[in-house]
């Protein structure tokens, strides 16, 4: 199978210091990526490389074949690539239904239309109403965003990121924040993503790594130490090291 996203080589500098050293990643149509490492791991600055809001110093980055390590995030995005952040980027004073119809209006090439005209239009409510409700939030569809629960906040996010149609969609850290309480609401709506969506996802919560995952790469000191299984993580006696520690040891572990 043909990869939707290669990392090759991948290396970035600031001055003498590396903060990304040689990494590469493949990843195919439908993939359930866990990327975790320590604080300091260069898990957010690999991110920010891949999606272009950083030029790498060396090394390419591939979408569906095409190099796009010179293309800025948004050339990205139309192309396919995705992601969200780890501190909710949304307008407080703005409704889940305007955050998620202008994102449908960038993907279709309207959204120089003027602001509101889109809450008329058939169309693009339908989708609008389909994503919200998919995601518990038809109901706070013409709330202020100030209005509704951080948890309902990020699952906002997560519909937007829909809303442009992925191919490969980058999750850094979905949950951050998110009161215990609320989280099975974000594991479902990540259950639930589309089958043929490529997901990566930036998260320290290992029951949540461990519960999504098909497969974990591990960061440390900006260069990649494990690609693989997560019952093969918690054997490998690098990452223990670097990252789990005692966690590798507790039972609930697979």
């Amino acid at each position: 199978m043909s990869a939707v996203l290669e990392v090759i080589n991948l290396k970035k500098s600031f001055g003498g210091l590396v903060v990304t050293s040689d990494v590469s990643l493949s990843m195919a149509t439908g993939d359930r990526v866990a990327l975790i490492g320590p604080n300091g791991a260069g898990k957010t600055t690999f991110v920010n490389l891949v999606t272009g809001a950083l030029r790498p110093s060396s090394g390419e980055v591939r979408l569906r074949g095409e190099t796009v390590t010179k293309v800025g995030p948004t050339g990205r995005v139309q192309r396919g690539l995705v992601r969200s952040f780890q501190v909710t980027r949304l307008f407080q004073d703005m409704t889940p239904a305007e955050h998620v119809g202008l994102a449908v209006l960038q993907r279709t090439g309207n959204s120089g239309r003027l602001f509101g005209n889109f809450l008329t239009r058939t169309e693009v409510m339908e989708e609008v109403d389909h994503l919200l409700e998919k995601l518990g939030l038809l109901p706070l569809a013409h709330r202020k965003v100030r209005e509704i629960a951080y948890g309902q906040q990020r699952l906002l996010e997560l519909a937007i990121a829909l809303a442009l149609k992925p191919s490969v969609l980058l999750l850094d850290e979905p949950a951050a924040g998110v009161p215990q309480s609320d989280t099975s609401r974000i594991e479902e709506a990540l259950a639930n993503l589309p089958s043929d969506l490529s997901v990566l996802m930036i998260e320290h919560d290992m029951d949540l790594v461990f519960r999504f995952a098909r497969r974990v790469i591990v960061l440390a000191a900006g260069a990649v130490i494990f690609d693989g299984s997560p019952s093969d993580v918690t054997k490998d006696a690098r990452v223990r090291e670097a990252y789990l520690g005692s966690y590798a040891h507790a039972s609930h572990v697979a």
